[in-house]
């Protein structure tokens, strides 16, 4: 499995000086740094948290339901793509782990994989009940969930932050669903204490690897704060998710060098460039992990409309703040994916690997519900529906959020 390299060219020391002084270093010319005065302000989480409310509401859960009901397309298909897949069985046997095990790129892997595809499977089951209000799906749910809040207790090796942000992402979708529309799920607060005491703290502290990384992690912390309704955690997420996207995607208006994280310690050219895989010529939608490979941006532009997605739900909708970036960047990829020559310019002519099925949340956000025109986006989206699972922690967003109006 691929996963993100940590540490690449930051200073630890410049890093410990940033977060202390409360500013981010933004280099003005080589070898010479500024600091940064957009820091991320504190925010405030919302007074009443809405549920279930991790990346999709009732009211979109609700939508969904009925299109499948009534054989509409392409939520028909989406649906039966969904239960026709392993997540959706009804005889699976959960493998909880007490500790799992993940070194780079998932080497070793003790438990990684299970755990990832067990909380995958919970979310599964969890939308199977919601749409055919057949209760065996919610009782699936909940025993995987309650395997798994009876044995784990940490997570540790290399990849130990990037696999707790991945399954720590799908849990609490699973969770809000099963504990706001089911009627019974007596273990749910052994739940709330394993994603308390197992998977909050490795998260939310962000991480200066990668941005994939940090952004998958921050959208964990999101998610587990709504369920537990941790303001606290909420708001420093948020705040981590403010300073890290205009880090993750270049705009022009940037200036000549992408911005860089609060505590990255990416305080000169040199630095800067290097951590954005070598590129050096900058364009608007440029992703730090894009000459990397498509796949790692793609994880990095999903979590980033997941966490906008949800802060929607919460009334505090952050896809005006992103907007801009998350528009050019899907645009930007998806014109490549469809085939359009690249130019020596962009990854020296050359890009690897696929985004995966990562875009219908951030296209019907941005071009349904804000009226933002994204042709790319579209034909890509369009033509790839329904969009499956990448088995880490996207699933099924054909289904969920294809001209999702909720």
């Amino acid at each position: 499995m691929r996963t993100g390299t940590i540490g690449r060219g930051l200073g630890l020391a410049t890093a410990l000086a940033a977060l202390i002084t409360g500013f981010s270093m933004a280099p003005a010319s080589a070898g010479r740094a500024v600091p940064d005065r957009a820091s991320p302000a504190a925010v405030a989480a919302p007074a009443a948290f809405t549920h279930p409310g991790v990346l999709v509401s009732r009211p979109q859960l609700d939508f969904v339901r009925d299109k499948v009901q009534a054989g509409a397309q392409p939520w028909k298909s989406a649906y039966d793509q969904m239960m026709g897949s392993k997540y959706a069985s009804l005889t699976r046997t959960a493998k909880p782990r007490a500790v799992v095990e993940c070194g780079s790129y998932s080497d070793p892997n003790y438990g990684c994989t299970d755990e990832r595809e067990d909380a995958i499977a919970a979310y599964t089951l969890s939308l199977a009940w919601y749409i055919t209000q057949d209760s065996r799906y919610a009782q699936k749910a909940v025993e995987i969930m309650d395997a798994w809040s009876a044995v784990i207790k940490d997570h540790t090796n290399s990849n130990a932050p990037l696999q707790t942000g991945w399954a720590g992402s799908s849990w609490p979708r699973a969770a809000e669903i099963i504990k706001y529309t089911y009627s019974s799920w007596p273990n749910a607060g052994r739940f709330s204490t394993m994603l308390r005491d197992v998977y909050l703290p490795k998260v939310i502290n962000g991480s200066n690897s990668n941005g994939n990384w940090e952004l998958s992690m921050t959208e964990a912390a999101i998610g587990i704060s709504v369920f537990l309704e941790d303001r606290t955690s909420y708001d420093k997420a948020v705040s981590t998710f403010r300073g890290r996207v205009p880090a993750y995607i270049y705009l022009t208006s940037d200036g000549a060098l992408p911005k860089t994280a609060p505590g990255s310690g990416l305080d000169t050219r040199e630095k800067i460039i290097n951590y954005w895989q070598g590129q050096s010529t900058f364009m608007d939608g440029l992703s730090q992990e894009t000459c990397r490979d498509l796949t790692h941006t793609g994880y990095g532009l999903s979590a980033i409309s997941h966490i906008a997605e949800t802060s929607r739900i919460q009334g505090e909708d952050l896809y005006p703040e992103i907007a801009d970036r998350l528009r050019h960047a899907l645009g930007l990829h998806a014109k490549y994916q469809l085939g359009e020559a690249v130019p020596s310019s962009l990854c020296g002519g050359s890009l690897k690997d696929n985004l995966g099925p990562v875009t219908e949340v951030g296209f019907n956000a941005l071009h349904n519900r804000m009226g933002i025109a994204m042709t790319n986006t579209q034909t890509l989206t369009e033509q790839r529906r329904p969009a499956g699972t990448d088995n880490l922690f996207v699933a099924w967003e054909t289904l969920t959020h294809a001209d999702n109006p909720g």
